[in-house]
């Protein structure tokens, strides 16, 4: 299963990818999470001890490494470079191993537009090609907002995309852009999952405004997710009310 979790900034999408991470290794999964956030913080939400997190770098930012695949320095533009580079061994030699989760960070490209033809681009493109076409596991993607950066090719390989939203104006349009970018890649299997809920009204306010995606599930707005945070544990075991709805969330992505 390759499942994809996106949304506005600061809707709670790493919260959510860290908890069905930990959902899914409980049903037995091999698990790869990726953070694909520029600013990443997925392995603080799964509770990575701080050395580990240190270990890691985003590969966008491993400069030799992009220089000996692809034959070109990072932050050029145009020339000639491998378009294809080698990716196959990058995840398992730059990702963090914990409880049963693997952690790897892609880091993120500064591009002047979606079309950007660069070293870089070409790295982190092969690399969600692989991941999502030849890794045989679970993989979650913690993404920022948008989806252009998956690209046709790699767009059939994804069995579902989460669009998490909060209960604003703001959000539930930010869900219908996403909508419509999904759409254009024909990305079958979209759904909406509410976070930081308080309420009824703030479950209706979701589920009435939904640009036409069902809705998985909610999350409640939990202050120990504030607190697992500051104790540096995973959400996932600092907020039990999360967990389980987490844990109903991940069981309907499963295809039947």
């Amino acid at each position: 299963m390759k499942i994809a979790v996106t949304g506005k900034g600061g809707v709670g999408k790493t919260t959510l990818t860290s908890l069905l991470a930990y959902s899914y290794v409980d049903l037995g999964y091999q698990v790869l999470a990726i953070d694909a956030d520029p600013s990443p913080c997925l392995g603080a939400a799964l509770g990575f001890p701080q050395d580990l997190i240190d270990g890691l770098k985003p590969i966008a930012q491993m400069e030799e490494l992009i220089y000996e695949r692809t034959g070109a320095q990072p932050g050029t533009v145009g020339g000639y470079f491998k378009l294809n580079p080698r990716v196959d061994d990058l995840p398992d030699r730059f990702s963090a191993l914990h409880r049963g989760i693997r952690l790897l960070e892609l880091g993120a490209v500064e591009m002047g537009g979606s079309g950007c033809i660069c070293p870089e681009s070409a790295i982190l493109r092969t690399l969600i090609t692989h991941i999502l076409l030849r890794r045989n596991e679970l993989v979650l993607l913690d993404m920022y907002a948008g989806v252009e950066h998956l690209g046709r090719a790699t767009a059939d390989a994804v069995d579902a995309m989460v669009v998490v939203v909060e209960p604003t104006a703001r959000s539930l349009g930010t869900a219908a852009q996403i909508k419509k970018l999904a759409e254009d890649l024909k990305l079958a299997r979209l759904y909406l999952v509410g976070s930081k809920v308080q309420g009824d009204s703030d479950r209706d306010f979701i589920t009435q405004g939904s640009p036409g995606l069902p809705v998985l599930g909610f999350l409640p707005d939990d202050p120990h997710v504030r607190e697992a945070d500051r104790q540096g544990i995973a959400v996932y075991v600092g907020a039990p009310e999360l967990a389980e709805a987490a844990r109903r969330i991940a069981q309907d992505l499963i295809p039947k």
